[in-house]
């Protein structure tokens, strides 16, 4: 080659942009050349848009970040890409913004506040319970340390078991915390005790730790049997509970073990000798102070007299159960308790076959009512096709609306408020506003509402024409809103129908006629032009403005295999057609469901109306109508809690039965725990607070806690006994004995429980009705316990007294 150098040859006839693709020569004609400017319009613009993402009212790209299942930690994710947005807003330009528009990690931030908040209040409760009773420093020192070396040691084994940090494990370690102090609380009682009798406290501590160990390892058994079953739960109320179960269980567990070894060794440094016990000085009264000696005296009075009344005090014991059981009736009943997350979901449905471009525009209506809402901190909205959980169409829409911490009003109220705004500014668009986590759970369970009344038929111009009825007959009921008929069409229908002869005459195919079709609706990229580093498709279509009536697209030209054109009119008839419905089926059986929301109504007393106005309607056939929805979810959710209560009342007794080798004593708990869950319903009512799923598990755990009383009134009855104390007085003596432990233990557990049931930090809410539930059961079961529980043992013993007597008087 010239200059002895190799060159590389390249023959380029690529275009480089608008002018030379109008320049191009398609073919020659005549020795003319026919450029595609001669018939084309050459432009610049975007590819074909099915939806239209917005966030504070400007176009935006949404990311959704999701953590691992397992071994993830979504504060670490968050911050972590806080870092590197932080980065990247040095590179991009000034006009672009980043935003968190959803922050999970600010829901556990917060959660783990609200656990460390429930440890120092319930260790402040501890330390003014345990100096109340004891009026020593050392016992409340000894105590006190359990709850945080316990909180250590459950967090380990959830790092173990891969556990993450959510608001069940978290809310199960607040919700331990009371229960956590009450082993060691027993042990320091029993140490205490043994010295203000009179003994050295190593002797105290070996005497007091072996007096109180058999029933504190009963004791503690009976609230981590009632989680076994717990493990076994499946649908939704598992996923949420496996984890809170675990995370309460190894932390009763760990207690125990604590409770058994560090506390009597804290006790041997830190519990002063008996003439240095009380205030420094040696106590005045082994019972204690001068308010605990009234409260023994008055115990006291009180058991003998409902030993002496035992029917009496039976008959009154199940007049009470029968009234927590009439409150039960009462209850207003729900799924999942009311979660003020700081956000909502709104969901908007325009009528069936609006554009995309209509339905944007009447969303933006909506962003406007956002952006006037002074609680509205930023909001996000998606609109149009997409592919989710399920297929979104043009006309469907969601926003996700992220409101202030500083406001003034609760999440509730600002989506009621804005109810009404939406449907009054646009009231043919279906709206709905579901909360974030309801919005989910609706999406995974298939039942994103309370109310879904189903219609099955076969007859589609029937569930047409009845799906209407009944929306217009529950929008009657109050407190129902967001209601939709279910009816899901496709919209208006162009049906090309071809003429078979004719086709085949001319050589056409139906696939020829869809594909010339979708390329003048459509586009077709027929090739790319590269621009710079990027490569921009081109993309070939028909003049919009020329199709945009019916009979342009008759006369659609179609090119033959021969080289001939024909048009679309000359093989096939073009029709409109109204929209179809879109067929859902349930077991193989077609429905549509209508659908509902509440506001400021109960599920459960909204769904007794629903069902009394449908069985009203003469025309509905039997078996049409069925219920589903977040209604079913809960029946489904109460009917396993139910079997997990039962089992959980089956392992407790077995537990009692181990522990005290006889029937008697198992029965005698068993039945005062049952009836201590008039104390959960009776809380319950009087905090207006739902029968839900969460407070279900709160009955449930609350059968497990309170046997730990009993257990505690009636361990030392048989020692009483065998020294020649007749029944009624060896039942007397051990309550008094017991008196003090057990009030010490009840009010630390409910008192540590009091910042979850207030609903103190965000998050609290979730398992608010667990601790108020729990607190009920608690402060019943003191009486149950301390009385109910010691006359039934009493009957049962005079019972079998009797038999045993008859049984040796028979002649045989």
């Amino acid at each position: 080659m010239e200059n002895y150098t190799i060159y590389l040859a390249l023959v380029d006839s690529r275009v480089q942009g608008v002018q030379d693709l109008e320049d191009f020569v398609v073919q020659m004609r005549d020795h003319h050349p026919v450029r595609i400017r001669d018939f084309a319009r050459v432009a610049r613009g975007p590819e074909p848009v099915f939806n239209v993402v917005n966030a504070q009212g400007r176009r935006a790209v949404l990311m959704n970040i999701r953590a691992q299942p397992t071994g993830s930690s979504i504060l670490n994710i968050a911050q972590a890409l806080k870092d590197q947005l932080a980065d990247l807003r040095r590179t991009l330009p000034p006009d672009l913004q980043l935003a968190f528009y959803y922050d999970q990690s600010l829901l556990v931030r917060d959660s783990v506040g609200s656990v460390w908040e429930a440890i120092l209040v319930g260790l402040l409760f501890a330390v003014v319970i345990l100096y109340l009773f004891l009026k020593n420093w050392g016992s409340v020192l000894t105590a006190i340390v359990v709850i945080p070396v316990s909180v250590l040691a459950t967090v380990v084994v959830m790092l173990a078991a891969r556990l993450t940090f959510n608001l069940m494990t978290l809310g199960g370690i607040a919700a331990a915390i009371g229960l956590i102090i009450d082993d060691a609380i027993v042990v320091v009682e029993a140490i205490y005790a043994k010295v203000a009798h009179g003994e050295s406290r190593l002797q105290a501590i070996r005497s007091g730790l072996a007096d109180v160990l058999h029933p504190l390892i009963g004791s503690t058994l009976t609230p981590v049997v009632v989680f076994i079953p717990l493990a076994f739960l499946d649908g939704l109320p598992g996923v949420f509970f496996r984890s809170l179960a675990l995370t309460m269980a190894v932390a009763l567990l760990t207690s125990l073990v604590l409770a058994v070894t560090l506390t009597p060794s804290l006790a041997s440094l830190f519990l002063r000798d008996r003439g240095h016990l009380e205030h420094g000085h040696v106590p005045k009264s082994e019972a204690g102070g001068s308010v605990m000696r009234l409260l023994l005296g008055l115990f006291e009075h009180v058991l003998r007299r409902a030993l002496r009344w035992r029917g009496a005090t039976l008959l009154a014991c199940l007049a009470l159960g029968l009234a927590g059981w009439a409150l039960y009736r009462q209850l207003p009943t729900g799924f999942m308790p009311d979660m003020d997350e700081g956000g909502f979901v709104i969901d908007g449905l325009t009528p069936w076959g609006t554009s995309l471009e209509e339905t944007d525009r009447m969303m933006q209506q909506g962003e406007a009512i956002l952006r006037a809402t002074p609680e509205v901190e930023g909001y996000s909205r998606r609109t149009g096709a997409r592919l989710a959980l399920a297929v979104a169409e043009p006309n469907k829409s969601d926003f996700l609306v992220k409101l202030r911490p500083d406001r003034r009003r609760s999440t509730e109220e600002v989506k009621q408020a804005l109810r009404r705004q939406f449907n009054a500014a646009l009231p043919g668009v279906e709206w709905e506003f579901p909360g974030i986590l309801g919005d989910l759970i609706g999406d995974l369970t298939w039942s994103p509402k309370p109310v879904e009344i189903k219609l099955f038929s076969t007859d589609t111009a029937w569930l047409i024409r009845k799906a209407p009825e009944i929306k217009a007959r529950i929008e009657q009921v109050p407190g129902v809103v967001d209601t939709f008929d279910g009816l899901r069409m496709t919209g208006p229908t162009l049906s090309f129908r071809i003429r078979a002869i004719d086709a085949q005459r001319h050589g056409l195919t139906s696939d020829d006629l869809a594909t010339a079709l979708n390329t003048a609706l459509l586009g077709r990229t027929a090739s790319s032009v590269l621009e710079r580093d990027r490569v921009v498709a081109i993309r070939v279509q028909a003049e919009p403005a020329v199709l945009a009536r019916l009979d342009a697209l008759r006369e659609l030209p179609l090119r033959t295999p021969s080289g001939s054109v024909v048009k679309i009119s000359e093989i096939a008839d073009l029709t409109e057609a109204p929209g179809q419905l879109e067929l859902v089926r349930e077991d193989l059986r077609q429905l549509v469901a209508v659908t509902a929301g509440l506001e400021n109504r109960d599920l459960g007393s909204a769904i007794a109306e629903l069902q009394q106005l449908l069985s009203q309607d003469r025309t509905l056939p039997p078996g049409v109508v069925e219920l589903g929805g977040l209604f079913q979810q809960q029946q489904e959710s109460f009917r396993n809690l139910l079997t997990v209560l039962l089992l959980a009342i089956g392992l407790v007794f077995t537990v009692l039965l181990i522990e005290f080798r006889s029937f008697r004593e198992p029965v005698a708990i068993v039945c005062g725990s049952l009836l201590a869950l008039t104390g959960t319903v009776g809380a319950l009512w009087l905090t207006g607070t739902t029968l839900n799923i969460v407070s279900f598990l709160g009955a449930i755990i609350g059968v497990g806690i309170v046997a730990k009383n009993g257990i505690l009134m009636l361990d030392l009855v048989d020692h009483h006994l065998n020294q020649g104390a007749d029944l009624e007085e060896a039942l007397v003596q051990s309550g008094r004995r017991r008196l003090r432990p057990i009030l010490m233990t009840t009010l630390a557990t409910a008192l540590a429980m009091l910042p979850l049931a207030w609903g103190v930090g965000h998050g609290a809410d979730m398992l608010r009705p667990l601790a108020i539930g729990l607190i009920g059961a608690l402060c019943l079961s003191m009486l149950f316990s301390l009385i109910a529980t010691p006359t039934l043992y009493c009957v049962i013993m005079r019972f079998r007294e009797k038999t045993l007597v008859r049984a040796l008087m028979s002649p045989g």
